[in-house]
């Protein structure tokens, strides 16, 4: 082992397609991206801007969408760059950054959807101790817990991929660094790391679940017991956009992460990872404005105030 090369940068090999697909792809691929950034910018600025938005719940939606954009910034542009240009090189030391900062801001969003939830938990549950509970003190906690909680496990986990050796083929089969792909490549036995990875995966990610789930079905009793149908209606309204979002992200992110190396498709990984860094959340935008009635009624108001000052 001392005596072997220690690879110095990696061959993400992506789609292996036609050049002619590959620029259709990266229309396609550079819209969503498009649409994800502008998306999410145009919920930060009406989260900002308008005083009807100002509560708890638009203060997160607002650092949700500031994830939203970082976390599909990591991989897309790499990605645009290889189907354009065929770039595909990446050295050691920007595979372990891209590696260690998807997957940070990607369980940062997970406990942040746990956070979420719990705020509509008291919201709906606790409706006058609302704003007592829910401060912007405790807002602003809540948002740093989740940075932080995130932040040391996913470091622990990037500093012992980095030292795995990577001694031979240097040919990645996906179209970033993912730590899954990457073991596989590796030039010794990674059974340790995969059962650190799979437990950390689990840990993580199934217990933001246990707590959104914990949460809404708290909410759900809450709701059922409310007797007029418009009340229910309206407090299922409030719940519906951010639930469409929870199914999304959880599904995709749980079946791609929460596996063995050994028992993992890469193939499959790869289109589920478009999924989660490419097409989840260009919808998400669409999916807090569409089924808001605050943010269109926000959204409206800006416009008319837009038109009248010009």
């Amino acid at each position: 082992m001392a005596n072997r090369t220690r690879v110095t940068e990696f061959i993400l090999i992506g789609f292996s397609l036609s050049p002619q697909t590959e620029i259709i792809l990266f229309f396609l691929f550079l819209m969503f991206y498009l649409v994800t950034v502008s998306g999410n910018l145009l919920i930060i600025t009406i989260t900002l801007i308008s005083h009807r938005l100002h509560a708890p719940m638009y203060f997160f939606l607002r650092n949700f969408s500031v994830m939203e954009i970082l976390f599909t910034s990591i991989t897309v542009p790499k990605l645009l760059a290889g189907l354009l240009f065929h770039s595909k090189t990446i050295s050691f030391l920007a595979c372990m950054t891209q590696c260690f900062f998807y997957f940070f801001v990607g369980v940062t969003e997970f406990i942040f959807l746990a956070i979420m939830s719990f705020d509509r938990y008291v919201a709906i549950c606790n409706p006058l101790r609302y704003t007592t509970i829910m401060n912007n003190r405790v807002c602003i906690q809540l948002l740093l817990a989740a940075w932080v909680g995130s932040f040391f496990p996913i470091l622990f986990s990037g500093l012992i991929l980095f030292q795995v050796p990577f001694c031979g083929p240097n040919v990645v089969n996906h179209f970033f660094c993912d730590s899954i792909a990457l073991e596989k490549i590796a030039c010794t036995d990674t059974h340790p790391v995969e059962l650190m990875n799979l437990i950390l995966a689990s840990l993580l990610l199934c217990g933001s679940l246990v707590v959104t789930t914990v949460s809404y079905i708290h909410i759900f009793i809450t709701v059922l017991r409310i007797p007029t149908a418009k009340g229910r209606q309206k407090a299922f309204s409030t719940c519906a956009s951010h639930i469409t979002v929870v199914s999304l992200t959880y599904g995709t992110h749980i079946f791609m992460h929460v596996q063995s190396t050994e028992t993992s498709s890469l193939d499959l990984n790869k289109v589920v990872a478009l999924m989660t860094t490419v097409v989840t959340p260009s919808l998400n935008p669409f999916i807090y404005t569409l089924r808001n009635e605050a943010v269109k009624q926000a959204l409206r108001e800006t416009i008319i105030q837009k038109k009248c000052t010009s």
